[in-house]
């Protein structure tokens, strides 16, 4: 029987004052292939993506500055000086809050070029989705998002000598201090969960769009409620590890939790606000834009 999964980590590559890593090299991927595959859809359904490209240098500008600042909060609540919270180069990032402020920034520039927004950010979701897929492939390589120790037989496994992620350091050991099974520890690796996840997430919202009758908005907010519930659940598992955290939780579970909530929210909301989406109101929606821009 599998006692664990074990593989030695890619380690992060010191160049000159440089640190690169296959995490930012795969978060990078996921961006572009992501934003591939939303233009592709704005495309199939006639909406300009030269727009849309514009959009989503904004946004990625945006993501940058949310994945940063988004944990501020959290750091701040567990005691960290407001300087250090603040600095721009170090500390933590969040997927979460790179999430929020590249679809702000996003948001904002679509309104300035003339595109739908609803229609923008329901097509958004799939790329949304399948971002995080490639986006978490570095973590696994690096071996980052670590959770608490477990028996099941897909944790992840320490040896000795395994130079795990920064954030993991704690965690690596020496041959003396190996256990009887030949592993220093076995934990969740809550990143292959959230890849997963995110696999299934995708395959969802393409059923969903292909098989249903949806508002405008609804299959962006099923992604968000989906994403946010399922961050919810698994930094539970990281619970103890070094994250932020407020009261019985981690400020990621608190923005995850959130971010479901209002999903399912606006869900329901899209429904009672937004009309059915189809060719026809595609297409008013063009003209309606282009002619406000006029």
């Amino acid at each position: 029987m599998l006692a664990a999964i074990s593989y030695p980590p890619i380690p992060i590559w010191e160049v000159g004052p440089l640190n690169l890593s296959l995490h930012g090299l795969f978060a990078a991927l996921g961006f572009v292939i992501g934003g591939w595959l939303i233009s592709r859809e704005m495309g199939k359904r006639g909406f300009d993506t030269l727009k849309f490209q514009s959009a989503l240098t904004w946004g990625l500008v945006g993501a940058l500055i949310g994945a940063r600042y988004f944990t501020v909060p959290g750091q701040l609540m567990a005691g960290v000086p407001l300087l250090e919270a603040l600095n721009p180069i170090r500390g933590n990032f969040s997927i979460l809050g790179g999430f929020a402020g590249g679809i702000a920034a996003g948001m904002w520039r679509m309104k300035q070029v003339g595109l739908p927004i609803l229609a923008t950010l329901d097509m958004s979701s799939f790329g949304l989705a399948l971002g995080t897929v490639i986006g978490r492939i570095g973590d696994l390589a690096i071996v980052e998002h670590l959770g608490q120790e477990t028996d099941v037989p897909w944790g992840y496994g320490v040896k000795p000598g395994y130079d795990l992620a920064p954030q993991h350091n704690g965690l690596e050991c020496t041959e003396a201090t190996v256990g009887a099974d030949g592993f220093c520890g076995v934990y969740h690796h809550v990143a292959a969960y959230d890849l997963v996840g995110a696999a299934i997430l995708l395959g969802v919202l393409f059923f969903v769009y292909r098989r249903y009758r949806l508002h405008y908005g609804q299959l962006f907010f099923l992604w968000a409620a989906w994403y946010g519930f399922q961050r919810f659940i698994l930094d539970g598992l990281r619970f103890g590890m070094g994250d932020a955290v407020v009261g019985g939780f981690t400020w990621n579970q608190i923005s995850g939790l959130g971010m479901g909530l209002a999903g399912v929210f606006f869900f329901w909301w899209m429904t009672r606000t937004q009309p059915v989406v189809t060719d026809e109101v595609d297409v008013r929606l063009r003209e309606e834009l282009e002619g406000s821009l006029a």
